[in-house]
């Protein structure tokens, strides 16, 4: 067995650099937890008509409903294994602003094709999306997302596209500073960026099989459909 992330990108693993290769080999055969500690240069959403969808997605730690510059942060990747014997990394990502911290939640599982990765977002798993994952020439870790799915008992729809966004994350590592660099950036086809953060954490490895994983990690609800 490997990571879930080394078996969706085949070969194209390889192409990272090593220190990114490390850290998205995390999962059960591992043994190895990762936790980033860093901050976000920039921690931006898009208009006023972007406040009410941030807001409610809030509620369920999905996106963040706030602004901010160098705004401390931590994710934490933890593997284990769910309700319905699926290896899970956590992508918690928790953004240690003013007065209150805020949350944004996802559980990732391989696909049943073994071609992709299966992101749940939020507390509740209620909206799912495809990821894929891709080297690029620098060694550097590029993730675009697919159309999201609300899932919640028997219903199972796509989101219209009118309401859905497009997710490109881009991880690095610089040698110079010893650092990850990451860029989020969340844009709709029509209304432009909607929500994103850029910065940089260094990160410290664990072994899952003593630490195990912490209940606030998991989410409240899974969701069996991949």
């Amino acid at each position: 067995m490997t990571s879930i992330f080394r078996t969706v990108m085949g070969a194209d693993f390889d192409r990272l650099h090593p220190a990114l290769r490390r850290r998205f080999s995390v999962g059960l055969t591992s043994g190895e937890a990762c936790t980033g500690h860093g901050v976000m240069d920039r921690l931006w959403h898009g208009g006023a008509f972007v406040k009410p969808f941030l807001a409610l997605g809030a509620t369920r730690n999905i996106l963040v409903p706030r602004q901010g510059r160098h705004v401390p942060f931590t994710i934490e990747n933890v593997p284990y294994t769910d309700g319905f014997g699926r290896e899970t990394v956590t992508f918690v990502r928790t953004f240690h602003l003013p007065g209150r911290p805020r949350r944004f939640d996802a559980q990732m599982v391989l696909g049943p094709r073994g071609d992709h990765i299966v992101d749940y977002l939020g507390t509740h798993q209620h909206l799912a999306c495809d990821l894929h994952f891709g080297a690029e020439p620098d060694g550097s870790l590029l993730i675009r997302s697919d159309r999201h799915r609300f899932r919640q008992g028997p219903v199972d729809v796509r989101v219209p596209e009118a309401v859905n966004g497009t997710a490109e994350v881009r991880e690095s590592y610089d040698e110079r500073s010893g650092r990850f660099r990451i860029r989020v950036d969340v844009t709709h086809h029509r209304l432009g960026p909607l929500f994103g953060y850029e910065g940089s954490f260094t990160a410290v490895y664990s072994d899952v099989r003593t630490h195990g994983v912490r209940p606030d990690l998991r989410p409240v609800r899974e969701e069996p459909r991949a």
